[in-house]
């Protein structure tokens, strides 16, 4: 895989980037370590976490994952220089209290502590990408269609947020920033501050996008390719569905696959990821990719592996097999039909899972 510079940043990533929410909850340290060394042996720099993982998200577990691959990282000497590592500050309190005393507000005060925070759990003395975990301000996210201008409220502006994302990287504990669960005009308007004020550009953003969801063609991929911010596509298997492993038995009851994460957690059920319209489309996706002699894997990866708005695709896995699967679908090419008929069945379903 020949790496990719991430925005206008010095960042040189793999195309695939190890996503490590599982890591704590799904997944105990050995077999995260497992999966690191694996992920490393195989060629992937690239490492994402957050300060709120693991997922689903639990008091008892908030840095877990952070905390894993900082003993991982210490174990492994050598292991830090040859990989880029991004974590995330959470932004204002969705239903977790432990997080800054729930508060609802992202302070400059706060993305520094954070940063400190995960600096210590990660072991390591720079954060390489350093993300707003969703915004601040009011936005739709997390499965919300529209905008209610009714529910904003005052809080830090993106240009506070800005100079303490500036702060950091002149402090030498963060390299380039970015944002995730991003729409156009914050993309915009922390593009324009920082041009504005002589601030850090962004690098990236971190949204969702897989063939359930793919809103970011819906504005977002324009903003981002003409102000040359770079997209990590997050979720590229929507939680498991385009997979396969939920078509015969579905996300609940006795024939629900009990130790895959829609079915085994409720609260994954709740989200944008358990609707019968996401598993609905995910069916006809999966039994495309059968019928043109691909596993639903390989048809959903390879989708974001070669869309030109992806930068780096980031995977999650339970397991080392699983991390060899969603590596063995790089290079998997898709042929012009195939795309149509892809294109065809979102004209019909459009995004079940936004």
């Amino acid at each position: 895989m020949q790496k990719v510079q991430l925005g206008s940043s010095d960042l040189q990533v793999t195309p695939v980037c190890l996503g490590t929410m599982t890591f704590g909850e799904q997944v105990d340290e050995a077999t995260a370590h497992s999966i690191l060394d694996r992920s490393l042996e195989r060629g992937v720099n690239f490492l994402d976490a957050a300060e709120m993982y693991s997922v689903p998200a639990r008091a008892e577990t908030f840095g877990a994952t952070e905390t894993i691959i900082g003993n991982w990282l210490a174990r492994r000497p050598g292991a830090r220089d040859k990989l880029v590592v991004a974590t995330k500050v959470a932004g204002p309190a969705r239903g977790m209290p432990w997080i800054r005393k729930g508060s609802p507000d992202l302070t400059p005060q706060d993305i520094v502590q954070a940063c400190e925070d995960s600096l210590k759990r990660l072991q390591t003395d720079v954060i390489d990408l350093y993300q707003i975990h969703w915004p601040a301000r009011n936005v739709p996210a997390f499965g919300m269609v529209y905008f209610d201008p009714a529910k904003d409220k005052g809080v830090s502006s993106i240009h506070q947020q800005l100079e303490a994302l500036a702060g950091l990287i002149k402090a030498g504990k963060v390299r380039a920033i970015g944002l995730s669960n991003e729409t156009p005009y914050g993309v915009h308007e922390f593009v324009r501050l920082a041009e504005q004020h002589g601030l850090p550009k962004v690098a990236t953003v971190q949204n969702p996008f897989c063939l359930i969801n793919r809103t970011v063609e819906n504005g977002l991929d324009e903003t981002m390719h003409r102000l040359g911010v770079s997209l990590l596509a997050y979720s590229p298997l929507g939680f498991g569905l385009l997979t396969g492993k939920y078509d015969a038995g579905g996300t609940t009851g006795a024939g629900a696959p009990g130790d895959a994460r829609i079915a085994r957690y409720e609260s994954v059920r709740k989200q944008r990821w358990g609707r019968p319209e996401a598993l609905a489309a995910a069916r006809r996706y999966n039994a495309l990719a059968r019928e043109h002699g691909l596993t639903p894997t390989q048809l959903a990866l390879a989708f974001c592996y070669t869309k030109w708005q992806v930068a780096s695709t980031i995977i999650g896995v339970t397991s080392v097999a699983q991390l060899d699967e969603d590596l063995d679908a790089w290079g998997t090419t898709l042929a012009p039909e195939l795309l149509t008929a892809i294109d065809a069945i979102r004209w019909e379903l459009r995004d079940p899972a936004l």
